[in-house]
């Protein structure tokens, strides 16, 4: 396989770091990198594969070498300013910032569920949310065989995903030293505020999950309520899933649905005690499922249970994945 150029903005954060170890893991085909981050973190050297690379300041300049890809993980701001230098230098870019997902002309991509919308690309294709990432692959399992008409999020997000500063909140465990990302402490505490609040009173990780949801489902008329709640867990992420079908169905063939469908495992054997958790998801790029049930209090409804990495399958193996398969498909 032909080898290629790959860039790492935010090379030094969690994300960039996670990528980083991915790729060493995948031992894809990379005659160079590209390692960028913000000009206080310029300097440092990281490790790839037992190779050195220094970590460069990114400016408007950081693309001529002719990159292939580009993985950002630095903010919307970044994505905005240099996300489209680097596709005008010819790199495709994948962007795990909110910032491009809900434009028209840039797919929003889950390998699993909606790889064709990665091949329509100008340039830049953006990673979903993390809760929305794991979400998705249950949800188009079960669309394509019943059509869903509601889902009902609730959400039980990992510390992770808020950041570096937001783990050593985590490790505050008397609240001595000053919080550095959350305006209440998570340290043995459950706060149902992530990012911020919109006029309509729900919070702007709540309305991520529901229009990435549509826009990757290619459902702008489902009708879907979320609420989003982070929880003192470091890493992966929990959702309670409640699904109303427009169609009956038979448990056994949900349970084979989910069995089926790629990257997906079923852990659901209650006389065990099996079921998906954090720690069990912890370090894998699969999602878990589980405590599949029937709703009884509609016609036709069922629960899940769905963890997964959020910063693995939540946002860099996701990555790491589109550009496999475009690679593999040649785009």
């Amino acid at each position: 396989m032909k080898k290629f150029k790959l860039a790492i903005v935010g090379a030094t954060g969690l994300v960039g770091r996670t990528a980083i170890q991915i790729l060493e893991e995948k031992k894809l085909p990379i005659e160079s990198y590209g390692l960028f981050a913000s000009k206080k973190s310029a300097g440092i050297s990281l490790s790839i594969s037992g190779n050195d690379y220094l970590v460069e300041e990114l400016t408007e300049n950081s693309f001529d070498s002719g990159f292939d890809f580009a993985i950002f993980s630095a903010g919307g701001e970044i994505a905005k300013k240099f996300a489209p230098i680097a596709a005008k230098k010819g790199c495709i870019v994948i962007d795990n910032s909110s910032y491009f997902r809900m434009h028209d002309d840039v797919p929003l991509v889950v390998p699993e569920v909606n790889l064709e919308d990665a091949f329509y690309h100008h340039g830049i294709i953006s990673n979903p949310n993390c809760s929305t990432i794991q979400a998705t692959l249950p949800l188009k399992a079960l669309e394509d065989k019943y059509h869903i008409k509601r889902i009902v999020y609730s959400t039980y997000q990992a510390v992770s995903g808020a950041g570096k500063d937001a783990l050593c909140d985590l490790k505050n465990t008397d609240n001595s030293i000053p919080l550095k990302k959350f305006p209440h402490p998570i340290y043995n505490n459950c706060l149902p505020h992530i990012d911020v609040f919109m006029e309509n009173g729900y919070s702007k990780e709540e309305l991520k999950m529901i229009n990435e949801t549509k826009k990757i489902l290619h459902r702008p008329d489902l009708r879907i309520t979320a609420t989003t709640v982070r929880v003192p867990v470091s890493n992966c992420h929990s959702e309670s899933i409640n699904i109303e079908f427009d169609k009956n169905f038979e448990m056994e063939d949900v349970i084979a649905t989910l069995k089926s469908f790629p990257n997906l495992i079923l852990q659901d054997d209650l006389s065990s005690d099996l079921y998906p958790m954090p720690i069990t998801a912890n370090g894998h790029d699969e999602v878990f499922v589980g405590r599949v049930r029937r709703d009884e209090s509609v016609d036709s409804g069922i629960n899940l249970w769905v963890v997964a990495d959020n910063i693995r399958k939540g946002a860099a193996s996701n990555a790491i994945q589109i550009i496999e398969k475009l690679r593999t498909k040649g785009a």
